[in-house]
């Protein structure tokens, strides 16, 4: 099963290290990152799309992806 995750937050350390965590935790990339800037706060927000084959697990709702 693939399974896809969107991944976003404040272009800061943080949001790198998020991305960094799943990467270590055996996820892809999926296309490039995206940027947008909230004029009313002032703060540019990131997003990556990120993908991970697992063997032996059939999609339900219920699955929590940060847990893979």
């Amino acid at each position: 099963m693939r399974l896809y995750r969107f991944l976003t937050g404040p272009d800061d350390a943080t949001f790198c290290k998020r991305v960094s965590a799943a990467l270590n935790k055996g996820w892809e990339l999926h296309g490039a990152p995206s940027l947008t800037f909230n004029s009313a706060t002032g703060v540019v927000i990131c997003g990556q799309a990120v993908v991970k084959e697992v063997e032996g697990v059939e999609f339900h709702d219920d699955i929590k992806l940060g847990e893979w």
